[in-house]
């Protein structure tokens, strides 16, 4: 079985190797970059960042019989402030008639877009190869992320933004930069990527103001635009059944699309309970849940796991192993949503 945990400063060399199956803007492979990430986590989680907006949340999948992590997930706060907002490229349509040709066309446009008001982001989703296509981790890392958000809605704000990656070249470069942002930055994907990671003024400056018709790109970018890569199908599908759309916004680096909803009509948000552990043992099948517990004041604040779990109004039924994994003791509070 699966733990999930706040990440630790120990976490360090194992999310390093994590890092480098898929090196992202909120997962680098960059050992400083990493350091960083886990200092503001462990400090989020421990209530020291005095803005609750300017928190960020590090979720560890750990396998509770070997101690390797499997994967991570993350929560930023607030993504997108007036000192840095929140870059995108718009997709959207003009239309064109010629009365002499009485031909119509709808041409698919980019315009570049900033956001200042900011969005609570879900990212980071990253697994093991070691790890996918059993007790389906990923899914349990995504999950997580909607149950902490349920618990602390006060700490976020009102719409959630997931950033989907979409394809990508077998050498891990975006056809869409390629052909796009390099012509106008004069960088590779790589260095804008890195780049980005410290500040995004270069877009801001760089990029056309204007609008960029879709059509004088190659056709086999145009193909791309709005669309994920194959190992990113199953994340949107699960956005999706959450109540995410897609935004008609996809990310000015790499193309991938833009999905949001607001927080309060995230399903598993809406499922969210709360409810008291029995000192009786669930001891047959029943719903499976993701279960968490807070401790504010040990050095692992939070742990969940997924299991069987009976709700009756405001009492808890649990199986042994997962109150062994959680700590649990009866009388506890737990968290829970389901994990259908």
């Amino acid at each position: 079985m699966f733990v999930l945990r706040d990440v630790q400063r120990a976490d360090l060399e194992e999310l390093a190797r994590l890092a480098t199956v898929l090196d992202t803007v909120n997962l680098p492979a960059d050992k400083s970059a990493l350091e960083e990430l886990v200092e503001a986590s462990c400090r989020s989680f421990a209530g020291r960042v005095r803005d609750p907006l300017e928190r960020v949340y590090l979720f560890v999948l750990e396998d509770g019989r070997t101690g390797r992590l499997a994967g991570t997930s993350q929560i930023i706060a607030m993504h997108g402030t007036r000192e840095a907002p929140h870059v995108f490229l718009e997709v959207f349509e003009r239309e064109h008639y010629s009365a002499t040709l009485d031909r119509h066309l709808k041409h698919p446009v980019l315009q570049i877009g900033y956001n200042y008001e900011g969005f609570t982001e879900i990212g980071g989703l990253v697994v093991h190869p070691d790890f996918r296509g059993h007790e389906k981790p990923g899914k349990q890392l995504s999950f997580v992320r909607f149950l902490y958000l349920a618990m602390h809605r006060a700490r976020f704000l009102d719409r959630v933004l997931a950033e989907l990656m979409p394809p990508l070249t077998s050498d891990g470069r975006s056809v869409l930069w390629d052909a796009f942002g390099a012509r106008f930055t004069g960088l590779s994907y790589p260095e804008a990527d890195k780049l980005s990671r410290q500040s995004k003024e270069f877009i801001k400056e760089l990029f056309p103001q204007g609008e960029i018709y879709v059509g004088l790109l190659p056709p086999a970018v145009q193909k791309l635009i709005g669309r994920v890569g194959p190992e990113t199908q199953g994340v949107k599908r699960m956005l999706e059944a959450a109540g995410f759309k897609y935004d008609h916004r996809i990310d000015p680096f790499d193309g991938g699309p833009h999905y949001s909803a607001p927080t309060a009509d995230i399903v598993l948000v809406r499922e969210y309970r709360r409810a008291k552990v029995m000192p009786e043992d669930l001891e047959r099948a029943w719903d499976e849940r993701l279960v968490g517990v807070e401790r504010p004041n040990a050095r692992q604040k939070f742990r969940a796991v997924r299991t069987p779990c009976r709700i009756d109004d405001d009492k808890a039924y649990l199986p042994a192993p997962a109150k062994e994994l959680l700590h649990l003791e009866p009388g506890d509070r737990i968290h829970t949503i389901p994990f259908a």
